[in-house]
């Protein structure tokens, strides 16, 4: 019986892949490991174990732990992901970049470009207002005085440029990795920083178990649930609805062609980790205006103002009932909106129309493309109702037995929907030169149907 990780070593380009995907992430874990001139990192991780669950330590999570010791890789690829959000956006909204969209490769790598352009823009936006809090913050609490080390103006400027300039080689990293290796490049990076840090998380929970705060039931009950959670996220990533699509001969020459019935896969949630990750990133941007407006000296110290930024940035942590909503709101809408752009039910229904094919029952053309945009819709809507159950269920337990908030949903959705899609890509490339895959079963082959 043939050993599927044997396998992968003996094709020389999945060899070559699989060295480039670990070396380039071996490079992100070193950068995540190097501070940031002018700060102190033992009092940065210190100031960090007071924002578990606040805005810095949502970044903290997407970032692998750079954000907790401010290195140079401090905003991680954030910034990008953000940029891809409001670029994404817009070229459904603008017919200048529509335009784009619809002329095929070199379209898309304009729009690629336009993405950069705007990720160095939001990343020096968001790096200054990054160093402006960290400054509030070392000023005002005498515990976080030694934060900064030679606190001034062109320390502000030079950490600006230093947090810019890492995110730019983390999305430089990101890119290699998607071109030259294997999986999703962006994806793999956050879902190193996830698990770089599980150890420790999982230790964090032995102490409380420890110190008697955490029953050894309530440990065993919370793993079981994780791994039915984990299960319902590989049937959520895996399932489709097949639609059966006939195809008539047709006569070229003296040969019939075609002919016969196949099925069309309708996968319950296209976006897969996508819709998480953006909403997770999008409520990110909002909590940090925030806490820089709270900061902010010019805005004086009027008392209803520092209220409404407490409850505001109370309302927009996470766990809150207020983010619970918005973040669930908000991956149903990436959900829906992700499906409409990678599917487009009017161009699969002129597709099959120009081949012959048609579904039993139902004319070519528009009633095609309604009778699949209606499928889509209703299993679309299941499956983002699904990834939320996933996202919000194990967040609420967690919390409730006082685990931690590491543990929730959207951290194992992430690893789980990115090990996936890693995997697929690999089998993909054993199936090609006739290896057997990771699974026997046909079900887990099925997702390339």
């Amino acid at each position: 019986m043939s050993n599927p990780l044997a396998d992968s070593l003996a094709i020389p380009e999945l060899k070559r892949r699989l060295l480039v995907t670990f070396l380039l992430l071996l490079v992100y874990r070193i950068g995540c490991q190097v501070p940031t001139p002018g700060v102190n990192p033992v009092a940065m991780r210190a100031l960090m174990a007071n924002q578990q669950g606040g805005v810095l330590g949502v970044l903290n999570l997407f970032t692998g732990g750079a954000l907790g010791q401010f290195s140079v890789f401090a905003l991680g690829i954030m910034p990008y992901i953000s940029c891809s959000i409001i670029m994404q956006l817009l070229t459904e909204v603008m017919p200048q970049l529509k335009q784009l969209k619809n002329e095929g490769e070199a379209g898309h790598r304009k729009i690629t470009q336009y993405t950069r352009y705007g990720t160095v823009v939001l990343a020096l936006f968001q790096s200054v207002m990054m160093t402006k809090v960290l400054r509030a913050i070392a000023s005002s609490a005498p515990a976080s005085a030694n934060l900064i080390l030679h606190d001034s103006a062109a320390w502000t400027m030079m950490a600006a440029l230093t947090l810019t300039t890492g995110t730019i080689f983390v999305m430089w990293l990101g890119e290699q990795v998607t071109e030259f290796g294997v999986g999703n490049g962006m994806s793999l990076i956050i879902f190193v920083g996830i698990v770089s840090r599980l150890p420790r998380e999982f230790y964090s929970v032995y102490q409380a178990y420890d110190a008697g705060n955490v029953s050894p039931f309530g440990i065993a009950f919370f793993l079981l649930v994780m791994a039915a959670l984990v299960a319902l996220t590989v049937v959520s990533q895996l399932a489709y609805r097949k639609v059966s699509v006939q195809y008539a001969q047709r006569q070229m020459g003296r040969r019939l062609m075609g002919g016969g019935t196949t099925m069309l896969p309708l996968k319950v949630d296209y976006s897969g980790v996508i819709a998480v990750i953006f909403a997770a990133s999008l409520l990110v941007f909002p909590a940090q205006i925030v806490s820089y407006l709270k900061t902010s000296a010019w805005l004086g110290h009027d008392q209803r103002l520092t209220d409404f930024y407490d409850t505001a940035e109370r309302w927009l942590s996470h766990g809150h009932p207020f983010y619970i909503l918005l973040y669930s709101s908000l991956t149903i809408f990436f959900c829906f909106f992700y499906t409409a752009m990678v599917f487009n039910t009017d161009d699969v229904a002129d597709n099959m129309k120009k081949y012959g094919g048609f579904i039993p029952g139902l004319r070519p053309g528009k009633a095609t493309a309604d009778y699949l945009a209606r499928i889509l819709d209703r299993i679309t809507l299941g499956g983002a109702l699904l990834v939320v159950v996933i996202a919000v269920v194990p967040d609420i337990m967690a919390r409730a037995m006082g685990i931690g908030w590491y543990f929730g949903g959207t951290t194992f959705l992430i690893v789980v929907g990115v090990a996936l899609d890693t995997m697929r890509q690999i089998e993909s490339h054993l199936l090609m030169r006739h290896y057997d895959g990771f699974m026997k079963d046909q079900k887990l082959r099925g997702r390339f149907g």
